[in-house]
């Protein structure tokens, strides 16, 4: 019996068992974007944002490439894309609005409970802000069906609170924006994710603020 060759299958099957048991879950894949897409949006200038997004936007699309059929890793690479388009504006932004809805509705697909729901919550903003037809896509009776639908998974969490109250209170409709702010402030912490909850109470709080003094 030569030696060799079972010496260097076995070194293979190992090798092989120890990729698998190291192989990265959805949420350690897409934490450095997360964690990327924090720094641009609460730490970076405004000047220099469309800029960062756009480089974070070509490593989430290197690491959906890299991981397909990974709804979590989709839904990133679209939130990357929709924070661009807000940082560029303009009808220049629609081609990235687009792009991003493409990516959210491909990972609703695969697993539309993904990050609690998040892919219903970017494409409810999304449709929320864009202009409607004959310019663009939005909708705001699709965009308050998505906010309601990313609720019901996740309830208690900070971002559909605040975006459906941001949305609530953009279409005058205050007395019920208020209470979804307030649940926002209330959210639990995400573990990891210390630098975007503190920015989006930031949001809230601004945004009720605002609010209480348009009412007195």
């Amino acid at each position: 019996m030569k030696i060799a060759p079972i010496i260097a299958r076995i070194a293979i099957a190992t090798l092989a068992m120890t990729s698998f048991a190291y192989a990265a879950t959805p949420e350690e894949l897409i934490r450095p974007i997360q964690d990327q897409w924090a720094e641009i949006k609460y730490k970076a200038p405004e000047k220099q944002q469309e800029e960062g997004y756009n480089k974070l936007a070509q490593q989430a699309r290197k690491l959906v490439e890299q991981n397909p059929g990974v709804a979590e890793v989709l839904i990133w690479e679209g939130i990357v894309l929709s924070s661009e388009a807000g940082a560029k504006g303009g009808l220049g932004a629609l081609g990235l609005a687009k792009e991003a809805r493409a990516k959210l509705e491909e990972a609703m697909k695969l697993n539309d409970k993904a990050l609690a729901g998040s892919a219903y919550t970017s494409l409810a903003t999304l449709y929320a802000k864009v202009p409607g037809w004959p310019i663009g896509f939005g909708d705001k009776e699709r965009a308050e069906e998505y906010f309601r639908k990313s609720l019901a998974i996740n309830p208690n969490g900070i971002d559909p609170n605040f975006f459906y109250g941001e949305y609530l209170a953009d279409r005058s409709r205050v007395g019920e924006a208020k209470p979804y702010l307030e649940a926002a402030l209330k959210a639990p912490a995400r573990p990891g994710r210390e630098l975007a909850d503190s920015g989006r109470r930031q949001e809230v709080q601004a945004l009720l603020a605002k609010l209480n003094k348009e009412n007195k």
